[in-house]
This record gives structure tokens, C-alpha cells and sequence, in this order.
């Protein structure tokens, strides 16, 4: 049987591509992913068109995009998934496997939601006992129903809140109990952090029992939605003045200091150009230059005024105490960070969008380096993430690991990626589609 999964989303640019990664497997071996757009003001849409069989706009409303996907789906069993929640690796195979042994037409998974709260875990237990108990199942628990079924009921219900209990007692009168599948989806936990676990329990078992009474889901809707925004991501660019003999040394030995001056110009000109795109995505909200040794540089001044960004001076006695004094002046502001270098090409929107996502719900996020080091650093909130750690070495993100095992921080790793920094880097790099090469009017000192 083929499954299609249906995914609404609605300004989920910083989530959509860690929600959509996941599922290419599943695209692979024959199934469908369809995104269904609610009138986004960011890059959600360009950003999960490479990652689904089908992407479209439709009027906004969780129930009606649903819907709109639905009827273009061309798989026998439905999957709606929220655009923050992510399958557990065998969902399609317990699904199908269970539904045919079963015969039960519908159901829902186990969750769990991701975040730091040590409420979450009782949270995640109470609303599975609670599904089980009613039969009434949620959209972050990822409903599914065999398309004829859902057909027959006339899909979700065109209402703003609420819709995925409505589904429930019409699946329920129409086909029984729903299957409830052990396996567990794993679901944000922001809105849970955010507005606090108390407040949220209170908040949605309030508007639970107003539905339960006949309330007007519009109205319900509104108090729905008053929840905190979202945390702004600043993300925070550390590059040194590009001077013939002092950058890239590495390379300078193999095609001398000028042109490797040159090239990394270009590397730090690619990575604002990514910056960028970023935040004209949606994806971060601000960013920040980080000058080494001083911001007064020409290159700097050009690039501040090229690329938008807030000019800052590097401090501290090694990279650790400057990597911290970025981070933690990020978030004394209220935001999140996210701290990269230059020497990346491979670094693009989509992984930056993937580390935003994962700061919704861990302390931090790392992206690795092939060698051993990192080339992304995130924080959520301040963390001594980086004292004692010897740097540019093969050991330096395998020591970071123990060190935050050993404070019990939890973290999130983004795929291995690698830097710019020999002759067989650079020749690599160049093999690429956007080749990095030295700008024909690049600033070297």
C-alpha cells in the first residue's frame, strides 16, 4: 500500500527542512510527501519543494490545507503530519503492518515532545492515557486513515480549531476505535517552554472543555493563537581580515599567500551571501559580523555595508572565550544564537534552517566538521559549552560531546560537513555548483 503524507505548514521556514529531511527514505521506496502551504510570508515553499513530490498554496486553515492536500493525494492511507513533529523510523512499516493485522481502518501514534521541561515527559504520558481512554486522537500525534474512509466522512471539518477532535468522533461513528501505535512521534515542545507547561495545561484543557460545551471554534481559535512569538535566531559570522600571509596558511603553502588571501574573501563573501538568503528566508532575524582583529578593516566596513549586518569586534584570549562572549551576548539579548565561520561551502539555508529548528527544542546544536572539529555552534541559553577544549584539532568535537554529557546538557547534531583549508579542500570546493574562486575584485590586504 502506498502512504501519503500531508504536511500544512504555514511561516515554518526554520522547521520545514529538518521536518522534511526525514521523510526522504520514505519518498525512495514509493511514498508520498505532499507540503500544503497556508499563505506563508517566508520561504517555507521554496524551501520544501526540493524535499516533497508536491508543494501548493492553499487558503489558510490547518483543517482546510489538510484537505486541499488530501485531494491530491495519491496514496490508500493518509498521514497528516504538523510541520514541527517527526515519524519515528519504522511509522509506515507498524502502520501498515498493524492496520492489516488489525483491520482498523484509522489511528494515531504515541508522542513525545522534545524540549528541556521535565514536564514534558508527564505531559506526553497524559495525553497518550488520554487518547487511548476516548479514542479521540491529535494532530501531533499524526492521524491516519485509509483514503476511502476519509473520503466518506468528508475529511476534516471546516473549522479553525479543534478539527482534528472533530475527525475523531466521526472516524469513531464511521469505523470504531482508532489503532494506537506504541511507536512514538516526537512533537515541539516550544509552544510548551514558551508559554510554560502549567499555563499551556491549563490554556488547552480550558478551551478542551469550552468545545466540549458548544463553544464557537473561531473564538476558540483566537485564545488559541495569543501565545508568545516565536524566539528571534541572530546569527553571528566570525571572519578575520583577509591579509595576504595571515589567513589560510594551510592553503597559502600550496598556492601561495595572495591568492589564498583571495579565495578567503570569497569564502567569507559566499557565507553573508547564505546569511543573507537566510534571513530574507525567514530563517534568522539578524546578523552580525565578527571582526578579527579589529572592525576599522576596509574588507569589513564593505562587507557590513554590502550585506546588512551589525559589525562587531571578536574578544576574548582563544576562539573558545570569543566563540562565548558572541553566544552569550546573543542571548543576553533574548535571542537565540547561532555562530559559524567562513571556510564552509557546503553551508546553505537549509542547514541553517535545520539548526534554528533544533534550538526550539535542545540547549544547543552542533555542526560537525569531517575534521574533528565544528562548523556550526548553536545555543538556546548560556551553557559553558567551550572552556578547556583544545581547538583545531581532530578531538575538538568529541571533547565538546563529554563536555556537555558530563553537564547532562542535551544537544542536537546536524549532518558532518567539511572546511576549506588545503589544496585538496580547495580543488574539492571547486567541483561544486557554486565553485568558490577567487573574487575578480575580492578585498586582500
Amino acid at each position: 500500500m502506498r502512504v501519503s503524507i500531508i504536511v500544512p505548514a504555514r511561516n515554518e521556514a526554520r522547521r520545514i527542512v529538518a521536518a522534511l529531511a526525514p521523510l526522504q527514505s520514505l519518498r525512495a521506496a514509493g511514498h508520498q510527501v505532499i507540503v500544503v502551504d497556508g499563505g506563508s510570508t517566508d520561504a517555507t515553499l521554496a524551501l520544501a519543494t526540493p524535499l516533497s513530490d508536491r508543494t501548493f498554496a492553499a487558503p489558510m486553515g490547518r483543517a482546510a490545507q489538510m484537505n486541499a492536500g488530501a485531494a491530491t493525494a495519491s496514496g490508500d492511507v493518509l498521514l497528516f503530519l504538523h510541520a514541527d513533529s517527526h515519524l519515528p523510523d519504522d511509522a509506515v512499516p507498524a502502520m501498515l503492518g498493524e492496520t492489516a493485522r488489525t483491520g482498523r481502518r484509522w489511528g494515531r501514534f504515541d508522542v513525545t515532545i522534545a524540549g528541556d521541561s521535565s514536564m514534558l515527559p508527564t505531559v506526553a504520558a497524559m495525553m497518550n492515557a488520554r487518547s487511548r481512554l476516548t479514542g479521540i486522537a491529535t494532530g501531533d500525534q499524526g492521524i491516519f486513515v485509509e483514503r476511502a474512509l476519509f473520503e466518506s466522512i468528508g475529511g476534516y471539518p471546516d473549522q479553525p480549531l479543534m478539527e482534528d477532535v472533530e475527525l475523531s468522533r466521526r472516524l469513531k461513528r464511521a469505523a470504531g476505535a482508532p489503532l494506537c501505535l506504541a511507536s512514538r512521534i516526537v512533537t515541539s515542545g516550544r509552544r510548551w517552554e514558551r508559554d510554560g507547561p502549567w499555563r499551556t495545561i491549563v490554556n488547552m484543557w480550558g478551551i478542551r472543555f469550552a468545545y466540549w460545551r458548544g463553544a464557537d471554534p473561531a473564538r476558540l481559535a483566537a485564545r488559541y493563537r495569543s501565545a508568545t512569538p516565536p524566539t528571534a535566531v541572530t546569527l553571528q559570522v566570525f571572519a578575520r581580515n583577509p591579509v595576504a600571509g595571515q589567513v589560510k596558511t594551510r592553503l597559502a603553502a600550496a598556492i601561495g599567500n595572495d591568492e589564498a588571501a583571495a579565495i578567503y574573501a570569497r569564502l567569507v563573501e559566499r557565507t553573508l551571501e547564505t546569511a543573507a538568503s537566510a534571513r530574507a528566508a525567514g530563517v534568522v532575524d539578524r546578523i552580525e559580523l565578527w571582526a578579527s582583529p579589529n572592525t576599522d578593516a576596509p574588507a569589513f566596513t564593505e562587507w557590513r555595508d554590502n550585506y546588512r549586518v551589525e559589525l562587531r569586534r571578536q574578544c576574548g584570549v582563544d576562539l573558545g572565550a570569543r566563540m562565548r562572549h558572541a553566544l552569550h551576548s546573543a542571548l543576553a539579548s533574548g535571542s537565540h544564537a547561532i555562530l559559524i565561520g567562513t571556510d564552509c561551502p557546503l553551508l546553505d539555508v537549509s542547514y541553517l534552517a535545520c539548526a534554528s529548528a533544533a534550538l526550539d527544542d535542545h540547549p544547543a546544536v552542533f555542526g560537525p566538521a569531517e575534521d574533528g572539529g565544528y562548523v556550526l555552534v548553536g545555543l538556546a541559553r548560556a551553557i559553558d559549552a567551550f572552556s578547556g577544549i583544545p581547538w583545531s584539532t581532530a578531538d575538538t568535537m568529541a571533547l565538546t560531546r563529554a563536555k556537555l554529557a558530563a553537564q547532562r546538557v542535551r544537544w542536537q547534531e546536524l549532518p558532518t560537513l567539511w572546511d576549506v583549508d588545503s589544496a585538496a579542500d580547495l580543488e574539492r570546493s571547486q567541483k561544486l555548483p557554486t565553485a568558490i574562486a577567487a573574487s575578480e575584485n575580492g578585498t586582500v590586504g
